[in-house]
């Protein structure tokens, strides 16, 4: 087995991508590049696979003699904001590691950080009858209701009461979504990861 280099945006690709725990990064790939030896191929696989055995067969090297060099490290042009989508960044293996609903709950929250960060504050609207559930310190939590067991988001400013049953958690995280510009469908696939 040959062991390649990848960079974390691209490894985060992958592990968006798995459908079982344990699936390993071949196994993956492989489902993505459609090289499982299914069938059913779209028009753009089989054009590409095509493409592919053309460089192939015009490249004489012994896949032996095939050596991957690492390109040099570009900067990383930001996606807008509007393309983003956090299907692209959550991790669902690491989403089944986290502790609880609570861990899976930050974990979820802060994905949706790390995809939506210049449009994240929307999260302030997001609020109960009586209760303030997001802040952006833990102060302005604990002084806003009893028993909010704030928690902070990771590698955000922004703080979150977590003293809620699982169903209010959904409702929060669907509301969060739809505040970021997600549709419906999506908002409803996100609240169900919790």
């Amino acid at each position: 087995m040959k062991k390649i280099d990848i960079d974390d945006e691209l490894y985060q690709y992958i592990a968006s991508n798995t459908q079982s725990i344990g699936e390993s990064a071949s196994t993956i790939l492989r489902r993505l590049l459609n090289l499982n030896g299914d069938i059913e191929q779209t028009t753009d696989n089989v054009e590409q696979s095509q493409a592919d055995a053309d460089a192939t067969a015009q490249s004489e090297v012994p896949a032996e003699q095939v050596i991957i060099e690492e390109a040099p490290a570009k900067p990383v042009t930001k996606m807008k904001q509007k393309n983003a989508s956090v299907f692209n960044v959550l991790n669902k293996e690491e989403l089944a590691m986290q502790k609880g609903v609570v861990g899976r709950f930050l974990f979820i929250l802060s994905a949706l950080h790390r995809t939506h960060k210049d449009d994240f504050s929307a999260v302030l609207d997001v609020q109960g009858r009586d209760r303030v559930y997001f802040a952006t310190s833990k102060e302005d939590l604990v002084n806003s209701g009893s028993s909010m067991n704030p928690k902070n988001i990771t590698d955000s400013e922004y703080w979150v009461m977590t003293n809620s049953n699982t169903t209010r958690k959904k409702m929060m995280l669907h509301e969060v979504a739809l505040g970021l510009g997600y549709n419906a469908e999506q908002a409803e696939q996100i609240r169900d990861y919790l």
